[in-house]
């Protein structure tokens, strides 16, 4: 049986778990990362975590096949080094091998922490029957991941694929990239936060201006919540976030092919209600829709899609 570890760095936590040759998650655990300590305390941290779930999960070392670690920023593919990483202050730092070193686990490999959660809806969630796919996330900004014939895409020392920072709307809202238009200015949740607030300003009699009175302030869920119950402000908002992401799923398969596009993040819990109205845009606007438009699937993995796609890096990268 082979077992592998997947590791799932972030800035707040660092998750990480044993894995079967089935992706099956035999034990898991997390621990702060806190990234003001340093490089090397947070590899030592990592590596402690690591050899405790191995023990955890009844194993030792010497069954442990290899460690995958996603990572955010841009990774040195042959090496395993993280050449950047604004969110935890890294530069330059030997990941792979300060890992290998502390754990023993001579195989250590190092993804984009995006391209591992596609990875891992990609072999044991919502797209595991194809052969390629990507995933977009929509959270604060729009992460993105793409799995072709069945490889991470993921050119060396690149920082893409940046889906979210593809143009939607030239000269439109300003990112935080620098640019303006880009799709995460108009499908994240701090895009369609900010969209509400201005359509609460407009429409005072609406439920997005109520909830606001009431004290609360607005939030991807209570917008969905009162579009669904009717509110004509809300619905119209909605419609138009749902029309961003679909518009950016549509280029991404015209770009890539890909056959199918799983929708990640907070959004995933609408299920069919945002899934089959993406479906039914990117059909009709991507060329040759008709024919060759990719199922849209929400994520069934959660926060274990990024773990379950790091342990399988070593055999998909």
């Amino acid at each position: 049986m082979k077992y592998t570890i997947g590791v799932d760095l972030g800035g707040t936590n660092i998750a990480a778990g044993v894995v079967d040759e089935q992706y099956h998650l035999l034990a898991k655990g997390s621990v702060k990362t806190e990234s003001e300590r340093g490089f090397e305390a947070v590899a030592a941290s990592m590596a402690k975590l690591c050899l405790k779930l191995v023990a955890d999960a009844g194993l030792s070392v010497e069954d442990i096949d290899s460690i995958g670690i996603g990572s955010p920023g841009t990774s040195n593919k042959e090496n395993g080094d993280i050449i950047f990483s604004n969110n935890l202050h890294w530069d330059n730092v030997p990941l792979a091998r300060t890992i290998r070193k502390a754990t023993g686990v001579e195989s250590v490999v190092v993804g984009n922490d995006a391209d591992c959660a596609a990875l891992g809806e990609f072999v044991a969630g919502a797209g595991e029957e194809f052969s390629s796919l990507a995933m977009i996330t929509i959270g604060t900004g729009v992460g993105s991941g793409i799995i072709l014939d069945n490889k991470v895409f993921a050119p060396a020392n690149s920082v893409a694929p940046e889906l979210g920072h593809t143009t939607l709307i030239y000269d439109g809202e300003p990112c935080t990239c620098g640019r303006r238009g880009c799709l995460e200015s108009y499908a994240s949740f701090t895009a369609l936060i900010r969209d509400a607030n201005r359509a609460a300003d407009a429409h005072p009699e609406s439920q997005l201006a109520k909830i606001r009175e009431s004290g609360d302030r607005l939030n991807g869920k209570n917008i969905f919540d009162v579009a669904k119950a009717g509110d004509e402000t809300a619905k119209e908002l909605v419609a138009h976030f749902i029309d961003y992401i679909a518009q950016g799923a549509a280029n991404i398969a015209n770009a890539f092919g890909v056959r199918a596009i799983v929708i990640g993040g907070g959004i995933s819990k609408e299920g069919k209600y945002v899934a089959d109205q993406i479906h039914e845009i990117v059909k009709n606007t991507m060329y040759c829709g008709d024919m060759f438009a990719p199922e849209i699937r929400m994520a069934t993995l959660g926060n274990d899609a990024g773990i379950i796609g790091a342990a399988a890096l070593a055999s998909h990268c």
